[in-house]
């Protein structure tokens, strides 16, 4: 046993949950800095210039805001987006605290990132407060423009999607029971 479980102070599972809660804390800012950062450069440069061709044709920088959800849909539900947005921001935020599987972290904590992103733009940008407008500025052929937290939102789904495809558990039993990786080394 490990010197702290053996005299009884900390359970283990305390551990991994404060390492799962960092990893949580610092992907999910890194996400919602990253696409804050780049919405306002996209904002300061690309707002009235021409598009920036990145390859050619198929990847441009290109600003545009969206007073909707993807592909522009729901444009007069803002209100209703951003109420959405905030529910699932303090659901991630609640469950965290369960998980303790790490791909499963660090899936919620790019949803959170990206959520919180988006969730910045409703709140504080024009036309107001609730009715903001999200900033675009990345742009691929036959598909709408999107930012850095699209693109967190899409791999967040994707890897929830995956990880509940595969029954992978959001609490990882491993951990709880002290072995250090897949081969079932104990520690």
């Amino acid at each position: 046993m490990y010197g702290l479980q053996a005299e009884r102070r900390a359970p283990l599972t305390s551990s991994v949950n404060t390492r799962i809660g960092r990893y949580f804390i610092i992907v999910s800012t890194g996400i919602f800095g990253l696409d804050l950062a780049t919405k306002n450069w996209a904002e300061t440069y690309l707002r009235y210039a021409p598009d920036i061709k990145v390859i050619g044709e198929f990847l441009k920088f290109s600003y545009s805001t969206n007073s909707g959800a993807a592909f522009n849909v729901l444009t007069e539900a803002t209100l209703i987006l951003t109420t959405l947005k905030m529910v699932v921001a303090g659901l991630l935020i609640y469950f965290i605290r369960q998980v303790t599987s790490l791909r499963w972290a660090i899936a919620m904590s790019l949803l959170l990132g990206g959520v919180l992103g988006n969730l910045f733009d409703r709140i504080f940008r024009p036309p107001g407060v609730w009715r903001g407008e999200v900033i675009d500025w990345i742009e691929l052929p036959n598909w709408p423009t999107f930012n850095i937290a699209d693109s967190a939102i899409v791999i967040a789904g994707i890897s929830l999607a995956l990880l509940a495809t595969f029954n992978i558990p959001f609490r990882d039993d491993r951990e709880n029971r002290g072995e250090s990786d897949s081969q079932g080394v104990e520690r």
